[in-house]
């Protein structure tokens, strides 16, 4: 969780000591979740896509993921949220990836807002250690098929038990505050 592509293949390397190179590994790897994407569609979260939309009518709304770009491209596509983002930031993009804070600092940039003006939602640990190291405020929603890890709620500025019940009033919020 949090780690570029470049960081995950290496340990996948490492790890299950496999005949291959870091790069075969990610291509391998970035090629069957794209070709799953399209074939059966891209997991969305109860409620992401709705919330996403809601947003994007009001606020300008990045995508800081920690996902190889292609595989970004193919959830957009296949959830029909291209269009939803005015930044889109994969952690391949930067120096480092979560919870080093620079995938979400250069989303910040290229909204051209400060980290002060961001709100970061996320669904696991290192997300939130990477929007709290920006100086951000962080939003736990948790994803119940794949639970964030234990004490992820004491890092969050604020939790949520789902993307329904994010709205402006929400954003709004004071880091602190629990919804």
């Amino acid at each position: 969780m949090g780690s570029n592509s470049r960081q995950w293949s290496e340990t996948m390397k490492r790890r299950l000591d496999l005949d291959l190179t870091a790069e075969q590994i990610e291509e391998a790897v970035v090629d069957a979740m794209v070709e799953r994407y399209r074939r059966k569609g891209a997991p969305a979260i109860d409620g992401a896509v709705e919330a996403v939309r809601r947003l994007a009518a009001e606020l300008p709304l990045a995508l800081a993921s920690s996902s190889h770009r292609r595989v970004i491209d193919a959830a957009l596509d296949g959830t029909g949220l291209r269009d939803a983002f005015r930044a889109v930031v994969s952690s391949d993009e930067v120096e480092h990836g979560k919870p080093a804070p620079d995938v979400f600092v250069e989303a910040a940039q290229r909204l051209g807002v400060g980290p002060s003006d961001v709100l970061v939602v996320e669904d696991s640990l290192n997300g939130l250690k990477a929007g709290q190291a920006a100086g951000m405020t962080t939003v736990l929603v948790p994803n119940h098929s794949v639970p964030p890890a234990p004490g992820s709620d004491e890092v969050a500025d604020m939790v949520l038990e789902s993307l329904a019940e994010l709205d402006l009033g929400a954003i709004d919020a004071r880091p602190g505050r629990r919804l």
